[in-house]
């Protein structure tokens, strides 16, 4: 009896770890388990201990490699001619009055007087950066002048639905802009449903296409939603107290906001002035639909730079583009340094009913200026996206699936050189999973790295989130000069191809958002509960794994979806690396389809709209407000 429970009455961690051993001799495993079990979990802990140092140099080593080394060859081509260091390229631009204008005259010794008279002449000469400059300045008033009223709405007044439309503000994070492009020509083009309006009603038509109104207004429909985000959230976190203070101390109501309000307020419109500036003084796709070559920007110039192969001065431009952002921002950031208001109390402003049981005249006007501001954003924001649905089945005689049979019997007819839908969504998909993969948990890491105390934190988040500042051009133009072109280290060369580029291309545009997504949820965990898990043993890493991602989780899937549909929808890199190549995505087919036939376009748009939509549904029911952008 004693030998058969010697036998069978091991414990069953013994088990388990002799189990692990794997060896056929139980004796041997019995006796090499308990010191195998510690050397193992030695190693463990020693792995985990440095697990999250590890993956943090991976981040680094990768962002390095698909994003400041590519970044650093842009410069390189910009100031290394022919073998030689110059800045000959640079002087060439701002000498040149195609790229300054009225400006470029003050490096040729013309008097500042003269040049300054110029410039304020009926028709001053801007040249290509003044144009670019021109036209943000403009978008940035409209979006400013269309996202305040609705930020005004949101925050003040209560009503059904306000919650669904506080989280469509994030549609221009999701929507890609070359989808919106082909919803505005099927809007405001010449047989688009905003002539078939005013035909229907006896006025002329309107031919908006290819003007600068054309581009201002679909700049708007992009920012002016951000611009009501950044100050809907401002609005909301003003101290009610310290506006009933102004009010019984007998301050008027416009005295009360002007205050008290606004100085809170102000930083956050500034700050989504400032995004949008930046945002549309980099355009790409939009210009390049909606307002052709005839009005290029810095951005789409450099584009057709680098069609023409001339690498020296399309880097030479984007830095110059990459410079004036900088500077705006850095300017931005200074003013909110100094001026920024915290906020100081817990109690918001209570939101008034936007049908109250009864109104007075001074309650009347804002909501008649709010109806009157609903048509017209129900004209700039709805109607893009219905004409390219209706746009999609509509024909001469009525409704048809005509375009979308055009799109299969291009998959099967179609010449080679000739953009098929079925690789289009394929490689889209493909890219799009691809990205995801690496952006993911880059954006992880990176947020954990940005929301822990040590020094150099500052450092480390202005370096992991610099890709926002960098247009995507930038970005292809250097993933093409240097790894699909070739890197020589050590007299091997070493080069990538088109599809990988890509996908770092649209990871390096999508892990911000990851960051931006988990970052918050992140810093307002208690610290308690990471403690508690360290106290009982756990690595670092473990406590990361088991207590903090977990209960971020809305906030990680949040950034998955991001990732993907901002992959899904990137236009600006892509087709600097797609040209020339069968790894073209749906941006580009809509792009190519848009130039000759506008039904294949919507078409296209449409299945475009369709996977980019699932994406949304994700980030609006698994995300919830836990997203921080």
């Amino acid at each position: 009896m004693a030998g058969s429970t010697t036998g069978s009455g091991s414990s069953p961690a013994t088990d388990d770890v002799s189990d692990a051993v794997g060896g056929d001799d139980p004796a041997r495993g019995a006796r090499d388990s308990p010191d195998r079990a510690v050397a193992r979990r030695r190693v463990r802990d020693r792995v985990e201990r440095r697990a999250l140092t590890a993956l943090a140099v991976a981040t680094v080593g990768l962002l390095l490699v698909v994003f400041y080394y590519p970044v650093a060859t842009v410069f390189i081509d910009a100031v290394v001619v022919d073998g030689r260091v110059t800045l000959r390229v640079f002087a060439d631009i701002f000498r040149d009055p195609f790229y300054f204008g009225e400006l470029a005259r003050l490096l040729s010794g013309v008097p500042p007087a003269t040049v300054l008279a110029s410039l304020l002449s009926s028709d001053p000469r801007l040249g290509i950066v003044g144009f670019t400059v021109y036209q943000a300045l403009l978008s940035t008033v409209a979006s400013v002048a269309l996202g305040l009223p609705a930020a005004y709405l949101l925050a003040r007044y209560e009503f059904p639905g306000r919650r669904m439309l506080r989280s469509l503000t994030i549609l221009p994070f999701v929507l890609p802009s070359i989808m919106v492009a082909v919803g505005f020509v099927a809007t405001f083009g010449d047989r688009g449903t905003l002539n078939a309006v005013l035909g229907a009603v006896g006025l002329g038509p309107v031919d908006l296409l290819f003007t600068l109104e054309a581009v201002v207004i679909a700049h708007a429909f992009y920012n002016a939603p951000l611009v009501a985000r950044v100050t809907t959230a401002a609005w909301e976190s003003v101290d009610a107290s310290a506006v009933e203070t102004a009010r019984s101390l007998g301050a008027s109501p416009l005295r009360a906001f002007r205050d008290v309000v606004a100085p809170q307020i102000v930083p956050a419109v500034l700050m989504g002035a400032t995004l949008t500036f930046v945002f549309t003084f980099g355009t790409f796709p939009i210009v390049l639909a909606l307002g052709g070559f005839q009005l290029a920007t810095v951005e789409v110039f450099v584009y057709r730079l680098i069609r023409d192969l001339n690498y020296a001065q399309a880097a030479a431009l984007a830095i110059v583009e990459l410079g004036i952002s900088l500077g705006v921002l850095y300017g931005y950031l200074r003013y909110e340094a100094r001026h920024s208001v915290r906020a100081r109390g817990v109690r918001p402003l209570p939101r008034r009913p936007l049908r109250p049981p009864a109104l007075s005249v001074r309650e009347l006007l804002p909501r008649v200026g709010l109806a009157a501001y609903a048509v017209v954003a129900l004209v700039l924001f709805v109607a893009p996206i219905a004409s390219m649905l209706y746009a999609s089945v509509a024909g001469p005689d009525g409704l048809t699936l005509a375009h979308y049979r055009f799109l299969l019997e291009r998959q099967t007819t179609g010449a080679a050189f000739q953009v098929q839908p079925w690789p289009a969504v394929r490689n889209s998909l493909a890219f799009g999973v691809a990205s995801l993969l690496v952006a993911l948990p880059m954006g992880v890491v990176v947020a954990v790295l940005t929301t822990r105390e040590y020094r150099g934190r500052k450092i480390v988040d202005a370096v992991g989130m610099a890709p926002l500042s960098v247009s995507g051009i930038v970005v292809g133009l250097g993933l093409l000069r240097g790894l699909v072109f070739g890197v020589e280290v050590a007299g091997w060369r070493f080069a990538v191809s088109g599809a990988l580029a890509i996908v770092a291309a649209h990871a390096v545009a999508g892990y911000p958002f990851v960051v931006r997504t988990v970052a918050p949820g992140l810093e307002g965990l208690d610290p308690s509960l990471v403690e508690s898990a360290r106290a009982l043993g756990a690595s670092r890493v473990r406590a990361l794994v088991d207590v903090e991602l977990p209960l971020v989780w809305p906030g990680v899937v949040a950034g998955a979806a991001f990732a993907f549909a901002i992959s899904i929808g990137e236009f600006s890199a892509t087709i600097v690396l797609a040209t020339g190549t069968n790894q073209y995505t749906m941006p580009i087919a809509i792009e190519r389809f848009i130039g000759r036939r506008l039904g294949p376009a919507t078409a296209m748009g449409v299945v475009l709209l369709v996977v980019t939509s699932v994406s949304f549904v994700v980030i609006d029911r698994l995300g919830g407000d836990s997203y921080g952008l």
